[in-house]
């Protein structure tokens, strides 16, 4: 299956982002794979991964191949664009589009690491330059 257009795709539940957070950063997994990750975080079973696999993928989320009899399975669309939805129907919704507020909001919750700080000081230098390239030389 081909990456979908992120505009015809739900947003995720949490434990669904939960979910494509592993199948990202594996680029695809079984089942078993994503439960052992998750695991290590959350209170969570396989036969309840396979039950959100299967629903994700019924909502377009992910899709599936079949290697043997594993299901191997993949997001359909990219890290990238489905945070910066999440973050913009964030943004719109609780702090009426006032990016000012949604960082100290966040600054609030948790304090940055240098590194964080570093990296937050070098985007609002380039959004005063107004570039918007997004390329800092670092990996997000």
């Amino acid at each position: 299956m081909t990456e979908r257009d992120p505009d015809h795709v739900p947003d995720p539940t949490e434990r669904e982002l939960a979910i494509l957070k592993v199948l990202w950063a594996e680029g695809e997994a079984s089942v078993r794979r994503v439960y052992e990750v998750l695991r290590e975080e959350l209170p969570i079973v396989q036969n309840t991964v396979q039950a959100f696999l299967r629903t994700m993928e019924q909502k377009g989320l992910v899709s599936h191949r079949t290697e043997g009899r594993t299901f191997l399975y993949r997001p359909t669309t990219q890290r990238q664009p489905t945070s910066e939805r999440l973050v913009s129907g964030l943004l719109d919704r609780v702090f009426d589009g006032a990016v000012d507020e949604l960082v100290e909001s966040a600054l609030s919750v948790k304090a940055p690491t240098p590194e964080e700080l570093r990296r937050l000081k070098e985007l609002v230098e380039r959004a005063e330059r107004g570039d918007d390239s997004g390329d800092t030389g670092t990996d997000p």
